[in-house]
């Protein structure tokens, strides 16, 4: 896993996720980049296949796993579905090597412009919604920790 910061804001990526899907007028050709993004994540090792790690709420088997370094979050993560794989590269995209600040103050907006609420089915949606909570929740327990950390050096 490749832990670096990202050089773009969540925002820019956001912008730039929503006219690539726009480009796009049929939904047909937005599920294929979707499966395309999904069959690019890297492969995530047997062992980070866990209960801990699964998302529940999905219908399909959802895992993502999270890493810590130096302030930020990195996730690896994959499903057994190609559109919910792509789901899931979607979301690493956008908060993968953030601040956990960065994460909690994201706007879910690019989801309604990429009209993705509105074409997936209601269980993916629901996934997705798991997916969303799961990456903020991370976020949540790492700037605890963090805080708790500099109380503690302060």
């Amino acid at each position: 896993m490749e832990l670096t910061p990202p050089e773009k804001s969540i925002e820019q990526i956001q912008r730039e996720l929503v006219e690539q899907f726009n480009q796009y007028d049929n939904w047909k050709a937005r599920y294929k980049l979707l499966i395309d993004m999904g069959k690019q994540l890297q492969n995530l090792p047997e062992a980070y296949k866990t209960e801990a790690n699964r998302i529940h709420g999905c219908q399909s088997q959802v895992w993502l796993h999270t890493q810590e370094k130096d302030g930020r979050l990195y996730f690896q993560g994959t499903s057994d579905a190609a559109i919910v794989a792509g789901l899931v590269a979607l979301l690493l995209a956008i908060y993968n090597g953030r601040k956990p600040e960065e994460i909690l103050k994201a706007p879910l907006d690019f989801l309604k412009e990429m009209g993705l609420l509105q074409h997936l089915s209601p269980n993916r949606a629901n996934g997705l919604y798991h997916m969303i909570k799961r990456i903020q929740k991370e976020a949540k327990q790492a700037l605890i920790r963090q805080i708790k950390a500099q109380q503690r050096s302060g």
